[in-house]
């Protein structure tokens, strides 16, 4: 039975190397080397690959960088535009405002409108008119009048005389 038993221990011993899952050493140096020859080979065309990728993704990025930037600016453009205009409308509430409490106070103080004196200066304008046509009238009908009286005072002048001598 001894016998029997080493002939088992001989049986499983030289089959332990065989079941066992963990390659020999010599087996994992070579897939090792293999690894790095097959990464150098492919290395070269993998940093490619990766360089080519991070283009692509940095043209991409870019891009969308690009159209958020202009979409950015359009709404601050309009943001602007609208401040604006709201600010030009407010200006101008608060200038009728002033401009009408002015009004209102040189209204109190007598002074006359913008309107007012607008219907002065036409009044006075066709007074002119009217005086100019008074004038130019009055020195037409005046030589006549001058030539009536020159006639008038030679006519009196020449009967003192007359009478001067029958007498």
């Amino acid at each position: 039975m001894a016998k029997s038993n080493d002939t088992t221990r001989n049986k499983t011993s030289a089959t332990a190397p065989q079941d066992n899952t963990t390659p020999p050493a010599p087996h994992v140096w070579l897939a090792g080397l293999g690894a790095i020859a097959k990464a150098q080979e492919q290395g070269s065309k993998a940093i490619e690959a990766l360089v080519n990728d991070g283009l692509a993704f940095q043209r991409k990025s870019q891009a969308e960088a690009q159209q958020r930037l202009q979409e950015a600016t359009e709404r601050l453009s309009h943001m602007a535009s609208d401040f604006g205009q709201q600010a030009t409308g407010r200006v101008d509430k608060l200038e009728h405002l002033f401009e009408d409490r002015v009004a209102k106070a040189l209204h109190r103080l007598g002074m006359p409108t913008l309107q007012d004196m607008q219907v002065l200066q036409a009044r006075i304008h066709a007074l002119e008119e009217q005086l100019a046509h008074t004038h130019t009238t009055a020195t037409s009908k005046a030589p006549a009048k001058t030539a009536a009286k020159t006639v008038a005072k030679k006519a009196a002048a020449k009967s003192p005389a007359r009478k001067t001598a029958r007498g």
